[in-house]
């Protein structure tokens, strides 16, 4: 049994989010000015957000460190930043629904044409164009973790054909060599991989050139997946269609080429902005932090520490 409490140092705007933990946890609640109390050096337990902040900044003073819980389901921002001894788990399952409905969202908006019929309606012209159906096509899902198979639930009823690729192959996932083989039977492609040095520019121009022509990709993991320059070539030859709510660079600067090429729709970084995405978050984070009271096997461990 522990005498002493568990600080666990949690990002401000957390608090009304947080709820009830365990009598013996200490909340410490870090903002984004100040220097941190000497209680918040103490932690055990720290609460990242999605990016390089203020809580980042912090691990490196805090001698007592043991788990770092990220929100964001990807990591590659914060694991160079993790020291030795110390876990690291993620927020996978936290944005499941959001981003698996922005992607069924966009397949059918962009199977449709709704960006293009909302360029015509700025213009004011009534110009009738052919539109696809889902029904029939093959969807290819590259990352099909617990994203992927939300995507594959909402799309149950759609009809579509399904090819499902994941680094580690089982039964029904194809692995990441089976790529050049599925990638010309697919009408889309749904980018959910986590960012990786074997993932990073994955999707070149080897692989947008075997992709089916007139094909949609759309990227919902992380926008260094695509080598941008590969894809504005796609793009402005007019061989692909893409939505992508990820990017590289990020933000993607006013006078970036992406901005103004045909065929392509863009959403920043918004697939997994959710009313309810820090109701989930937090309910995680309580969990974990019972875990870790009890002993139990944490959920999510990118990076095994202590």
């Amino acid at each position: 049994m522990r005498l002493d409490p568990l600080v666990l140092l949690v990002p401000e705007r957390a608090a009304k989010y947080l709820g009830t933990l365990p009598d013996s946890v200490e909340v410490v609640y870090v903002g984004q000015e100040g220097a941190p109390s000497a209680r918040a050096l103490e932690a055990e337990f720290l609460v990242a957000g999605y990016g390089r902040g203020r809580m980042t900044e912090l691990i490196p003073q805090l001698p007592r460190l043991r788990v770092v819980q990220t929100i964001s389901a990807g990591v590659d921002w914060i694991l160079p930043l993790i020291p030795p001894g110390v876990t690291l788990c993620n927020g996978s399952g936290i944005h499941d629904t959001p981003v698996a409905e922005w992607v069924v969202a966009a397949l059918l908006a962009l199977t449709k044409r709704f960006p293009d019929f909302r360029d015509l309606q700025r213009e004011g012209l009534w110009k009738a164009q052919t539109v696809g159906d889902l029904e029939g096509s093959t969807v290819l899902i590259l990352g099909y973790g617990s994203i992927g198979q939300a995507v594959e639930k909402r799309l149950e009823g759609f009809g579509v054909h399904l090819l499902r690729i994941a680094r580690t192959p089982r039964e029904g996932v194809y692995d990441l060599s089976a790529l050049p083989h599925l990638l010309p039977q697919a009408d889309s492609v749904v980018l959910l991989l986590p960012l990786t040095d074997e993932t990073k520019g994955i999707v070149g121009r080897d692989f947008l050139n075997r992709m089916k022509p007139g094909a949609l990709l759309i990227n919902a993991g992380r926008g260094g997946l695509v080598d941008t320059p590969a894809l504005i070539e796609a793009l402005t030859a007019r061989r692909l269609r893409a939505a992508l709510d990820v990017t590289d660079p990020e933000p993607l600067p006013e006078d970036h080429p992406l901005w103004a090429l045909p065929e392509v729709f863009i959403t920043p970084h918004v697939a997994g902005a959710s009313p309810k995405l820090f109701e989930r978050a937090y309910a995680l984070v309580r969990e974990q932090v019972r875990r870790y009271l009890t002993g139990e096997p944490l959920l999510n461990v990118v990076e095994h520490g202590y």
